[in-house]
């Protein structure tokens, strides 16, 4: 029982550590806006999540079919420092001191991503009270 429990939020669980992770790395992003030579940073929640859950379905891109040895590979994200390897983001316009930090792109993205834990701690709330009401005895 406690197994399925565990598996059933495991999804849920896993999203929000992602999320609390990513809102770091953005607050960082926004705390070093003004440092010469800054390069503002992110990672790829998507494939993050499916690396972390083991879930195909959440990947994106392509998958290559090797039919013969002499075939070569795609490296995967895990060979490539894992799939929550921090990525640098491409300027829009770059600055003379080197920052690479767009102020107007990090707060989109940290209130975008601030929405989303909460809405997914929402979720979680009310699998919790389901749960809860679902194991009750009756009344």
């Amino acid at each position: 029982m406690l197994n399925q429990l565990d598996a059933a939020l495991n999804f849920d669980r896993q999203a929000l550590g992602l999320r609390a992770e990513r809102q770091q790395v953005l607050a960082g992003n926004v705390a070093n806006a003004d440092t010469p030579s800054y390069k503002a940073r992110d990672f790829d929640f998507t494939r993050a999540l499916a690396a972390a859950t083991g879930r195909a379905d959440l990947r994106d891109g392509l998958v290559l079919a090797t039919t013969a040895r002499g075939h070569l590979t795609v490296a995967s994200a895990s060979s490539q420092g894992g799939a929550r390897a921090l990525k640098y983001r491409v300027p829009d316009q770059p600055s003379l001191d080197g920052n690479t930090v767009n102020m107007d792109v990090e707060r989109a993205a940290f209130a975008d991503n601030t929405v989303r834990y909460e809405t997914s701690l929402s979720l979680m709330n009310l699998q919790f009270r389901n749960l809860k009401i679902a194991m009750a005895p009756d009344q």
